[in-house]
């Protein structure tokens, strides 16, 4: 079942625990974010968490550009070539950083209209626009980072991250505790303490990046110069690959915001409260499979690389069962740990129930998610087939769940424990797709350019 080859497990184990480790910790300070802001008011939870939906679309566009760079740079890393790496890293840098500016001034200029089309209630989204004023400083420096992180992450350098995601949690916790409710003499903020909290560990995090780069990092040996000024060449290899994961992100982005608003706009009170409680502990759950995913990648990318096509395959039969045992372990941790994470949060018994009645079916929908994501987000993404991922989620989203989910909300009324499940069910009807392109191996495709060759004198 699982493969003994000492390559594999020397490349997947270290790497999946590490990146795993790292996506706990960021996705602890989330939590603690929910958590915290849960204890001082209900309209704050909810205003930041209508607000944290619009930055969600840039996370997963801004991702979509990581992941094309890791899907192209992990091949050029299976083939140990450094300065390709970092020219692909200078066209993903100034693309993310372009769209998170132009998200920067839309939210600046109508910050209102924005949380409006979430949610109708004044009081919400006041407290998103408090929150809003800070956290979009925040945007420049998160692309920045998550850009150079990919690129760290495509050659199989993850420590870092944890030293990143250590401090993020600690300034987090420390200045969430002080400027939400006004302790240790600072002034009680609500919702935008949380942010300038955020705001505070995101600049950390990037000094963390850049020192590292220039003292730390052995790999690459980062030429400055390299990461500034973009390739011809190979920005058309990187927007060849990179076109559908931005597509991707951005559907999932939008995907996940329009959740939102549709329970949102439904006419049951605490339904934004109760789905942002049982999100984040499933997100919080969800990161083994993403883990899973990024170490799958990066793996089979480098294997591709390599040329070693045996390899891959035999790789990827170990990966599946890997991808089952995850999905097993995380519906589990979703149904066992509600009764504690319930108890924290100081909002109404309604919502309260409906984020109850959310978590059992988002148990079931985690199984599905835990074995289709890695897949075809991790195995056939990483072996170079972008184009397949890109088209079975825009019909998946767009053809089946976001129609359904608006029927079921508005016109035919049903509770909001089925809209859930509508809005999160092609977590399990892609299994079938995953497991059917998985094994044809027909994704297998290698997308570097050979070493220029040198004039004859």
């Amino acid at each position: 079942m699982i493969t003994r080859d000492k390559e594999f497990h020397l490349n997947f184990w270290p790497f999946f625990a590490t990146v795993l480790l790292q996506n706990v910790m960021v996705m602890s300070v989330n939590l603690l974010d929910n958590l915290m802001l849960g204890g001082f008011s209900e309209a704050a939870l909810s205003g930041a968490a209508v607000v944290n939906q619009i930055q969600f679309i840039l996370l997963s566009v801004i991702n979509g550009a990581g992941d094309g760079l890791v899907v192209l740079c992990s091949q050029y890393w299976g083939q140990n070539r450094g300065k390709p790496i970092q020219r692909i890293t200078s066209i993903a840098l100034w693309l993310a950083v372009g769209l998170s500016m132009v998200l920067f001034v839309l939210v600046s200029a109508f910050p209102y209209q924005a949380l409006r089309l979430f949610t109708p209630d004044a009081e919400i989204v006041a407290q998103g626009v408090e929150y809003l004023s800070v956290i979009k400083y925040t945007y420049p420096l998160l692309a920045i980072s998550t850009i150079l992180l990919a690129m760290l992450r495509s050659v199989q350098t993850v420590k870092i991250t944890l030293a990143i995601a250590a401090s993020s949690l600690g300034i987090n916790a420390v200045l969430n505790y002080a400027l939400i409710y006004g302790n240790f003499g600072a002034p009680a903020l609500g919702a935008a303490g949380a942010a300038w909290a955020t705001l505070v560990s995101r600049v950390v995090e990037l000094g963390i990046i850049v020192v590292f780069l220039m003292k730390w990092e052995k790999k690459l040996r980062v030429e400055p110069r390299l990461l500034a000024v973009p390739d011809k060449a190979l920005s058309s290899d990187y927007l060849r690959v990179s076109l559908p994961t931005l597509i991707i992100g951005f559907q999932w982005g939008l995907n996940i915001s329009l959740q939102t608003a549709i329970l949102g706009h439904m006419d049951a009170p605490g339904v934004i409260a109760a789905n942002s409680v049982a999100a984040n502990l499933v997100m919080f759950l969800k990161v083994i499979a993403i883990s899973a995913a990024s170490s799958a990648g990066v793996l089979i990318g480098k294997t591709v690389g390599k040329g070693d096509i045996a390899k891959v395959k035999e790789y990827v039969k170990s990966l599946q069962w890997i991808f089952l045992a995850v999905g097993i372990f995380s519906g589990a941790g979703v149904l066992l740990l509600r009764i504690p994470l319930l108890g924290l949060y100081n909002i109404t018994e309604s919502a309260r129930s409906m984020a109850w009645d959310f978590l059992t079916v988002l148990a079931f929908t985690t199984l599905g998610m835990s074995y289709q994501m890695p897949a075809l987000g991790g195995v056939v993404r990483g072996g170079g087939d972008t184009r397949f991922v890109m088209i079975n989620d825009l019909i998946s989203v767009w053809g089946i769940v976001i129609p359904l989910s608006w029927l079921a909300a508005f016109v035919f009324k049903w509770p909001p424990i089925a809209v859930v499940a509508c809005l999160n069910s092609d977590q399990v009807f892609k299994c079938l797709p995953a497991v059917i392109k998985v094994n044809s191996y027909n994704w297998i495709k290698r997308l570097t350019r050979d070493e220029p060759v040198a004039a004859k004198a």
